[in-house]
Parts: C-alpha cells; structure tokens; sequence
C-alpha cells in the first residue's frame, strides 16, 4: 500500500511537484508503506524524507485503489508539527506553502488528493 498525506498549517496546505507531473499542477505528498512499517509511521517518514518536514499523529481520512504498481492508497490528514521545507530533489522538484484561498492546479477531482484538499478547504470556509 502507498500513504498519502494532506499536511496543513492553519488556512495553508503543503503540497510538491513530482517531475512526472504536468506543469504547474502539484498534489499531497505520498510514498509506500514499507515492510513491517505502519502506515502512520510511514506518513512520518515519507514526509520528511521528501520535503524535511515533521508532522503531527496522521489522521485517516479514507482509500482508494490506484492502478499504477495495483496499489491501494491510503489518504491521511496531519498538522505540520516543525520543520521548513528541504526537498529532496528526486522524487519532489517543488514543494510550497499554499492558501487555501491561492491554489495551484490540483489533481482531477476523482483522486483521493483532490478528494482530501476540496474537504479541507470546504472545512476551512465554513
């Protein structure tokens, strides 16, 4: 399985370009539960391994089959515990900061990422 993680930080959302992505768009972190590894404790890990970030205890939000490598995808809310943003360079080439109010372009409204941003946001402005 793959964890995917929605880190927030009040009214902003942290989100990273991968270079296979189209231009412009970037998405919630993620990255595989390795062997013997919880996912919680992988949302840790791949969160920092990524972007040099600490989060708070990951909350599970909901999954969704994804088909590359047939995996299952695991979504995940956390608060940015510390930390400032240091990508790693190869699998992220951009991480940022964004208001929910000044987004960049997400991904399509059927994945789990968009799914967990559009309910974070809605949250946020009600």
């Amino acid at each position: 399985p793959c964890v995917i993680v929605l880190i927030t930080r009040g009214d902003e959302i942290l989100l990273a370009r991968a270079p296979r992505f189209v231009e412009g768009m970037y998405s919630t972190l993620a990255g595989f539960v390795e062997a013997g590894e919880s996912a919680e404790h992988a949302c840790h890990r791949e969160i920092f391994e990524e972007v040099g970030v600490s989060i708070e205890q990951p909350i599970f939000q909901g999954s969704q089959s994804w088909p590359f490598k047939h995996s299952l995808m695991l979504g995940y809310r956390a608060e940015w515990k510390s930390g400032d943003i240091q990508i790693d360079g190869e699998e992220i080439v951009d991480a940022q900061w964004f208001s929910i109010d000044r987004l960049p372009k997400l991904p399509p409204k059927a994945s789990i990422s968009r799914g967990m941003i559009d309910a974070y946001v809605s949250e946020r402005l009600n």
